[in-house]
């Protein structure tokens, strides 16, 4: 069984520090990434949306994972987020995770063509078949504008035994309960939204791939392991503690919000590629306000 497979719990969706001339910030990453093993983070995402991906060029993205697996050491997992609205250029991207020894691959549905439930199974068959290593699949429709069916996921799955784990984000408890019911045995389900994950968990799912989890990772840890464990009461109570936070990382475009709190905490510059910006002085206000309410800041 691949450590994929055993991944439950927090897997952060981590973010990608930039120094103030706009270049990648290596040594904010490295300490970002040991304060989330030290807060007991179970897994991370590299090159995701939240590491602001789109304005990343490949070059970048493969740097960025190999300073993560050479950073971890085995400690906890690394997947990479390899997805492309290109087959060919999600299967070359993947090929290089893969080279660079990255315990698995994030593929978000292809993007902006909107392709048919036939190409979806298409695309992600023949990236399946490209590598050897584990493939989470990412639906976000919200993002993406193209949905991977719950029962396209689960044939998926069966189809290809590397297919093991799918990250949920399109906002339905309905979707979770039915990729639950059908799962194949050792096909996880991941929340892809921090508010449904513990929720999601109490169904049965496995956890969450998280924003949130970047700002406060000993206390989702915890969340994830209350859910995991079926423990309602300390679930509802620390989900309402942190419900403020979890909403204000959406009250502007992920990850600016997130991106922003870390700022504040003193982990990363206040530094964004365009088309991303600064926090409008409003919505800054306010999450400056909870952080400090919080005892973050």
């Amino acid at each position: 069984m691949s450590k994929i497979q055993n991944l439950r719990g927090s897997i952060v969706a981590i973010v990608t520090p930039f120094k103030e001339s706009g270049e990648i910030d290596f040594d904010a990453f490295d300490a970002l990434i040991e304060w989330h093993i030290a807060k007991g983070t179970d897994g991370l995402v590299v090159c995701g949306t939240t590491g602001e991906t789109p304005t990343l060029s490949e070059e970048e993205d493969a740097m960025m994972m190999e300073r993560a697996v050479k950073t971890i050491n085995g400690r906890i997992p690394v997947i990479a987020g390899t997805g492309s609205n290109s087959t060919q250029d999600c299967i070359k991207y993947s090929k290089k995770a893969e080279s660079i020894g990255v315990d698995a691959l994030l593929v978000v549905a292809p993007y902006y063509n909107k392709p048919t439930r036939k190409g979806l199974h298409q695309h992600f068959s023949s990236v399946a078949q490209a590598v050897n290593i584990p493939i989470v699949l990412y639906n976000v429709p919200g993002r993406t504008g193209s949905c991977i069916a719950w029962d396209l996921a689960i044939q998926l799955a069966k189809e290809h035994k590397n297919i093991v784990a799918i990250k949920e984000a399109g906002g339905s408890m309905e979707v979770f309960a039915n990729l639950l019911a059908h799962r194949p045995q050792g096909f996880n389900v991941y929340s892809g939204d921090d508010f449904l994950a513990s929720s999601a968990n109490l169904l049965g799912a496995d956890g969450c791939i998280s924003v949130i989890a970047n700002v406060i990772p000993a206390e989702f840890h915890q969340l994830m392991k209350f859910s995991l464990d079926g423990d309602v009461v300390s679930t509802r109570k620390l989900f309402y503690k942190y419900k403020r936070i979890m909403d204000l990382m959406f009250v502007e475009s992920n990850p600016i919000p997130v991106k922003t709190a870390l700022a504040l905490m003193g982990k990363v510059n206040e530094v964004f590629r365009s088309p991303l910006c600064t926090m409008e002085d409003a919505t800054r206000k306010s999450l400056e306000n909870e952080l400090k309410k919080l005892g973050l800041v």
